[in-house]
């Protein structure tokens, strides 16, 4: 919104012409979400606390998780909130995939929101039931992929799949795309509930995944960085920086408040909608497969839980002593911030690695 409102004024303002700029709207985007996350949320904490919105412990999870209930959860909405207006303000709103991150990331939060909201009033950790979770997240990723299927036939969007390392390995999927987003979509939001256990585990390392899609994000829509990188280019993809930016500084505001020890989770509203906002970002710049680098923490998470189910159900053993991954760390003795910071480093390791496979093709 400030971007139509300002740039048309450059020519009687020159200094204004800088909004032309996407790395100036990233920038502005990014601190403008950090400023807004640093004073929305004791007000946020505040109200949480007046409504009784508090975490519920499920009793099978770690005994050092108790003294945590009652914690003040649904944070999601405060970054939400953080990253949906500063990209509404400072990206192009006339750009169709402005507007498909933003649904899509809002719909996915939706679907926490009830998730949460039934916890709340049930007193317990169970929510919406699994089916209806899970089957609300199918479609709401269905109808992504039929969306960016028919801005397909219409030339302005690819249905082509690009393999990392294989600079010539890119098949064109046609309507198989459709399952294909899909699948990305309803995995990364799910992987990254999986990962919101400990405080500040899944928020620090979202951070750092999306600060690497807002680089690549940047590069896919750059005619010459495309080009040298044989990158499949649409001009529209690089207004996304402007979103990757604005969750940057979002995230990081909101763990200002979840760095060990928590004053605020941010709930399934929050994990389920920051999923599936990584998702359409890999999605919108043909950066799917390589999702699986990027949020590779994620993926490792996920991956445990299918381990540890699979094998309970095939063989009675399990072979973790609890599952997600950074629940079996904390059984085995590590404090929690050990865990959290162990996570991170490796967060940054499969963030530098995946810049590094666009320049291996």
């Amino acid at each position: 919104m400030l971007y139509h409102l300002l740039y048309p004024f450059h020519t009687e303002f020159s200094v204004l012409n800088v909004t032309r700029y996407i790395t100036f709207r990233t920038a502005a985007a990014s601190m403008f979400a950090l400023a807004m996350s640093l004073a929305l949320g004791p007000l946020i904490v505040r109200k949480l606390r007046e409504f009784q919105i508090g975490q519920v412990i499920r009793q099978e999870g770690p005994t050092s998780h108790r003294k945590k209930a009652g914690t003040p959860t649904m944070g999601g909405l405060l970054i939400l909130t953080a990253s949906l207006v500063p990209t509404l303000l400072w990206a192009d709103l006339t750009n169709s995939y402005i507007w498909i991150a933003v649904v899509t990331t809002a719909a996915f939060g939706a679907v926490g929101f009830a998730d949460d909201y039934l916890k709340i009033v049930r007193r317990s950790h169970h929510g919406l039931r699994p089916l209806y979770k899970m089957g609300w997240q199918i479609v709401i990723a269905l109808g992504v992929g039929l969306v960016l299927l028919y801005l397909a036939t219409k030339g302005d969007y690819s249905t082509r799949l690009i393999f990392p390392f294989f600079k010539r390995l890119i098949p064109d999927l046609g309507w198989v795309y459709v399952i294909l987003a899909g699948i990305v979509l309803v995995s990364s939001s799910n992987t990254v509930n999986l990962t919101d256990g400990l405080d500040g585990l899944a928020i620090s390392t979202f951070a750092i995944a999306a600060a690497t899609f807002t680089a690549l994000a940047y590069v896919t829509g750059h005619r010459v960085f495309a080009d040298y990188l044989a990158l499949v280019r649409f001009p529209q993809s690089a207004e996304l920086t402007v979103f990757c930016g604005a969750l940057v500084g979002a995230s990081l505001g909101f763990l200002w408040f979840n760095s060990y020890p928590a004053e605020i989770f941010m709930g399934d509203v929050g994990s389920l909608a920051l999923g599936g906002a990584l998702g359409i970002v890999a999605i919108l710049i043909k950066q799917e497969l390589l999702l699986v680098i990027v949020g590779g923490v994620f993926v490792i998470e996920g991956l445990s839980v299918i381990i540890q189910v699979a094998s309970f159900k095939t063989t009675g053993q399990r072979v973790f002593r609890m599952a997600p991954l950074h629940h079996h760390f904390e059984q085995i003795g590590w404090s929690e911030p050990k865990i959290i910071t162990r996570f991170v480093i490796v967060a940054i390791v499969f963030a530098l690695f995946s810049l590094t496979t666009l320049k291996l093709r």
